[in-house]
């Protein structure tokens, strides 16, 4: 059974830090890219950053420069530092699998930037 089980969100004035942690079980973690995606309310879910299962990373253009992503094999997390906060970065941030096989989702972290 695939676990993704992210943690680490809270409330936070704009230009503060988070952490988002992501657990991952039941998959050879490894081998999976990972991705974090964040949804805001009313809006789409978008593609926040990746990290190849190399260790490669892509940040959408809205987050380059105050996010970080990385990934710890050994204990199969994946992470997302968030510095420098706005209210725009609010939303649920999701952890998700990317290849090879199904993808898979985590149930999500809130993160609420208070102007």
């Amino acid at each position: 059974q695939v676990q993704l089980v992210e943690s680490g969100g809270g409330l936070v004035q704009a230009g503060g830090s988070l952490r988002l942690s992501c657990a991952a079980s039941g998959i050879i973690f490894r081998t999976k890219d990972m991705e974090w995606y964040r949804q805001a309310p009313g809006k789409q879910r978008e593609l926040v950053a990746r990290i190849s299962s190399g260790g490669r990373t892509d940040y959408a253009d809205s987050v380059k420069g105050r996010c970080t992503v990385s990934r710890d094999n050994a204990k199969n997390m994946v992470y997302l530092q968030m510095n420098r906060l706005l209210p725009e970065d609010t939303g649920v941030y999701y952890c998700k699998t990317y290849g090879p096989g199904p993808d898979y989702w985590g149930q999500g972290t809130q993160v609420t930037v208070s102007s």
